[in-house]
């Protein structure tokens, strides 16, 4: 009996896929692609422009005590 090795039995997931329960790969377009990273750097920005805004509101408290050690 030969051995077949290239199965008819038409589209398969990959075992990687199948084992772990993650979607099948899907090319994507590279609109798609540009779209992607704009939303990425989207929330980056926002990410690091709160985290500025931590780092203001901590150098003003710091600039008040300069000012209350200098007056002393």
């Amino acid at each position: 009996m030969p051995v077949q090795k290239h199965p008819e039995a038409g589209p398969t997931v990959p075992a990687a896929a199948a084992s772990t329960g993650r979607k099948p790969w899907k090319k994507k377009t590279p609109v798609e692609v540009v779209m992607e990273q704009t939303e990425k750097l989207k929330a980056q920005i926002a990410e690091r422009e709160d985290e500025i805004k931590e780092l203001r509101k901590q150098l003003q408290k710091f600039e008040e005590a300069r000012k209350i050690f200098e007056s002393a």
